[in-house]
């Protein structure tokens, strides 16, 4: 998939005021400082689409982008930002949640995760609220330039070990770096191939 164009719609934290659902949706999310942004500016091919930051918490609403006309790609407000107040993280887990399980035309949530880091229980909880739910999402093991080979390797193959203690099989993985642009066609080809099973249902 090319994307051609790629534009700014809307934030805000209700649901109700999202785009219609009439086009395909994905959302990006992952813990904060997993670098969200910078992985979807790579994807979209815009420097600037989502606003990057050295600072986590930086996201704090739904941010709508309308992709060639066709599709809505979300970017989502990280979880698990301790230095938020308690009020903001409740507020936020809401809205995440209602999104979630109301937005009939989210077709897949990519979730992020640092790849140097091992298994978070915060990640792994919800993966399992995603899973209860029945929402499809794919993994996206983010910073792989920032490791080796073999310890890349040696990452991935525990974090797989520690989902199959509860999952019977393994979510979709993709691979990336925003700073060598790995993994940006991987997800381009899920997302268009998502895109023409949503037409075509």
């Amino acid at each position: 998939m090319q994307v051609k164009t790629a534009e700014f719609v809307m934030s805000n934290t209700r649901v109700d005021l999202c785009p219609e659902p009439t086009k395909p949706e994905y959302a990006f999310i992952g813990r904060s400082n997993v670098g969200k942004s910078s992985l979807i500016n790579m994807i979209t091919n815009h420097k600037n689409l989502a606003k990057t930051s050295g600072k986590p918490g930086k996201t704090q609403l739904i941010n709508h982008f309308i992709i060639n006309e066709e599709w809505y790609l979300v970017d989502l407000p990280g979880y698990g930002y301790a230095k938020a107040s308690k009020k903001s993280r409740a507020q936020w887990d809401q809205f995440i949640t209602r999104y979630m399980l109301e937005r009939e035309n989210l077709l897949y949530v990519f979730l992020l995760i640092d790849c140097r880091i091992p298994a978070q229980k915060i990640d792994l909880e919800f993966m399992e609220f995603l899973g209860t739910k029945g929402i499809p999402f794919i993994i996206v093991f983010t910073k792989m330039d920032k490791l080796s080979g073999s310890a890349f390797g040696k990452n991935i193959a525990a974090y797989k070990k520690t989902l199959l203690e509860t999952w019977d099989e393994l979510p979709i993985m993709v691979f990336s770096s925003a700073t060598a642009a790995k993994g940006r066609e991987e997800v381009l080809d899920i997302i268009e191939q998502t895109n023409t099973d949503f037409v075509e249902r």
